[in-house]
């Protein structure tokens, strides 16, 4: 049985990337059959030959030692670091629910756990003029529950508790919670800790230092987090 998971964060830059490494590497390291996928990547460089390069893909392939092929990993790549749906405004080639699910169908056929991440925070828009799209759209297009990645720092219940409501809204699962620059020992951050799992019901399923190369939760608790998958024809796109 092939399970998944999403990965998404309180917002951009809280370390969303780094933590899907440490994820990947602690399955591997575990002798599980792990993959990566990223619908619509922004902000990448091009090589010498002038293709860009999906760098959250390059580094969650390095930090974890998978040998997934880094094509197979984000079928929309931007060059501008700005939100997907302005990017292909900008760019060309806009997100579809179909390109996002038929590459998300390929890689979960290879692997026994796939760890999807999302672009910025829950209401980050993928596409907006051709169809609107936005990453809690992906997320039930492709039937996943959540681990949540947030900034331990001050702001934290708050950014936490309004993903974690507006995901419940939208009906869609959140399984756990990460704490990123966690410094233990810190008075508000272990407050902020209790006070986000008193919130959302939810545990914090490990807590993350700066410079942190390895994943402070077991491998079998890490792999109860990701649910079967199950695919069907779904709603389509959101117009």
């Amino acid at each position: 049985m092939h399970r998944g998971l999403f990965l998404t964060g309180t917002g951009t830059d809280v370390g969303k990337t780094y933590v899907a490494g440490l994820i990947l590497k602690k399955l591997k390291d575990a002798g599980v059959s792990a993959g990566y996928y990223k619908a619509a990547m922004s902000g990448n460089l091009r090589d010498e030959s002038s293709r860009l390069i999906p760098g959250d893909a390059l580094h969650v392939k390095k930090a974890s030692a998978i040998d997934q092929p880094l094509a197979e990993m984000c079928p929309y790549v931007y060059e501008r670091a700005v939100s997907p749906h302005l990017a292909s405004r900008i760019e060309g080639n806009p997100v579809t629910l179909k390109g996002v699910r038929e590459g998300f169908q390929a890689v979960a056929g290879k692997y026994e756990y796939v760890t999807m991440e999302g672009s910025g925070g829950i209401l980050c828009p993928i596409c907006f003029d051709e169809a609107k799209i936005w990453l809690s759209d992906v997320i039930k297009a492709c039937g996943l529950g959540c681990l949540l990645v947030a900034d331990a720092r001050l702001g934290a219940i708050n950014s936490v508790g309004l993903t974690a409501y507006y995901m419940k809204g939208q009906g869609i699962p959140l399984r756990g919670i990460i704490f990123n620059h966690f410094q233990p020992g810190d008075v508000m951050q272990e407050d902020n800790r209790n006070m986000c799992e008193y919130l959302t019901g939810v545990k914090v399923v490990a807590c993350v230092r700066d410079e942190d190369t390895e994943l402070n939760i077991s491998p079998e608790a890490l792999q109860s987090l990701y649910q079967p998958l199950s695919f069907s024809d779904g709603e389509g796109e959101k117009r």
